[in-house]
């Protein structure tokens, strides 16, 4: 839209765009959203940034050379961009990023396993175009460690997807948008949810029917309201350390969600790729293990356990559906790489996986503890927050009339990012909520991060209610 407004002659050189926060309030976007969108463009040359006194249209944004084609409008041409979530320049403490700690990668172990794959009289067939379902003996390694485990029968197929981000897509796809007769039909989705999740069925056409989330996970009361007053195609639940909560879906409650599901004849898909990360307490079965009928599809992924970029993931199902989803793969990307699943397979049966896992474990305790101490300290009064037994993340509300989205500028002032609330719903919802991601950083940043987190939210407390006692009385007559 701004390259437009420069290309028409609307925007001229030199001329002062409207403050982030302006400009969010007059489109109705998020401040984040506007903020990538001004980065971009200072990026391509179009804007430029000063320090303190805001953005202003370079002064050769819409000079073309002499006899040159101009250049196809693009913003016309394509639909809007959703940009992504970009956290300020001065970012020291990231917490708004969900990824393990880098510091942490067994990178040793990592290079002689690609070695020895490489060097592997494999490595030819390995190096080969493949089959949709993936690498053979990855599956079967799987397969069998799913059906030891009780999550898979005879019944079932497994499919290996670029981490689970694409298995979602792959299925949204499919459910909503494969022949185009069932746009617009519901899915029922938690709320808050992971904003990849969300966006993912947004796209493919999908209603999107929020069902609350609290302290124990998914409410099962909303949810079958929901399934009986909107009859959603699919549910998609993530019982462990549900992301953005950090909550934990309760034995009974899982019971319950998956009787629901059967009895209504609705798909339940179950987001599993967090439940490894259990730092404390013990682990609960999964909603396909305490499934009779066996139509629970299950997804995983190595991402959140091990090395996140080597993006492999895995999809548990009935045969039928397993099928289908596979030829969707294989129009979109013909297979997933086979080297990073070759050296995946390597990984867990050396056993440095479960050495990984361990150390995992041991280094997110430490984080978590950090990380709800600190709430405990430095919040504000009146706030409150998630307290998870393992994971990535958990949530914090602030006090009314704090909004997480205006604090957040404050935050970024003193160095430290999260993501508000407001990016986890399709709906205006959330507004005092925010995501803190704890799982990349040492004890001593997530310390910091939530002091200045609450630092900032104390500063605009003081500037609202400065502002409230400041407001003129109406005359009483």
């Amino acid at each position: 839209m701004i390259r437009a407004l420069i290309e028409r002659g609307t925007l001229h050189g030199g001329e002062r765009l409207p403050a982030t926060r302006e400009l969010a309030t007059q489109l109705g976007l998020n401040r984040a959203t506007v903020s990538a969108a001004y980065s971009m463009l200072e990026q391509s040359g179009i804007l430029l940034g000063h320090v303190g006194r805001g953005s202003f249209v370079a002064k050769d944004a819409a000079a073309a050379p002499q006899g040159t084609t101009p250049s196809l409008d693009w913003d016309s041409i394509l639909s809007p961009l959703e940009f992504a979530t970009l956290p300020a320049a001065n970012i020291e403490i990231n917490l708004a990023s969900s990824r393990p700690a880098a510091a942490n990668f067994p990178l040793g172990a990592f290079r002689r396993l690609t070695k020895e794959v490489i060097d592997s009289p494999e490595a030819e067939n390995i190096l080969q175009l493949g089959s949709p379902h993936g690498y053979a003996p990855l599956r079967r390694y799987l397969m069998d460690q799913a059906v030891s485990e009780g999550l898979a029968r005879a019944s079932d197929d497994l499919l290996m997807t670029n981490g689970c981000q694409q298995a979602l897509d792959l299925i949204a796809r499919m459910f909503f948008t494969s022949d185009g007769a069932h746009a617009g039909r519901p899915v029922a989705l938690e709320s808050p949810v992971y904003h990849g999740l969300l966006r993912v069925f947004a796209r493919a056409g999908a209603s999107v029917i929020p069902v609350p989330v609290d302290g124990d996970g998914m409410d099962p009361d909303a949810l079958e309201t929901a399934l009986v007053r909107d009859r959603p195609r699919i549910v998609v639940v993530t019982p462990s350390f549900q992301n953005p909560m950090g909550t934990t879906l309760t034995l009974e409650r899982r019971k319950r969600v998956v009787d629901l599901a059967q009895r209504s004849g609705t798909v339940l898909i179950e987001n599993d790729i967090y439940s490894e990360l259990r730092y404390r307490g013990k682990p609960l079965p999964t909603l396909k293990e305490l499934d009779t009928t066996g139509n629970v599809i299950l997804l995983r992924s190595y991402s959140k356990v091990s090395f996140p970029g080597l993006r492999v993931g895995w999809v548990i199902g009935p045969q039928p559906f397993i099928a289908r989803l596979a030829e969707s793969k294989q129009i979109s990307d013909l297979h997933s790489d086979q080297l990073s699943q070759a050296v995946l397979l390597r990984f867990a049966q050396s056993g440095e996986l479960a050495r990984h896992l361990k150390q995992t474990r041991s280094a997110g305790l430490r984080r978590l503890e950090a990380a709800l101490n600190a709430c405990e300290k430095f919040l504000p009064k009146g706030s409150s927050f998630t307290r998870p037994d393992g994971g990535m993340c958990y949530w914090i509300e602030l006090p009314a009339p704090l909004n997480a989205e205006n604090v957040l500028p404050r935050a970024e002032k003193r160095g430290v990012s999260y993501l508000p609330g407001t990016l986890f719903s399709n709906r205006p919802a959330h507004r005092r909520g925010l995501r803190v991601s704890f799982g990349g950083l040492t004890p001593e940043q997530i310390t910091s991060g939530i002091r200045l987190i609450a630092e900032a939210a104390s500063e605009e407390l003081a500037m609202l209610n400065s502002n409230a006692r400041m407001e003129p009385m109406a005359a009483v007559v």
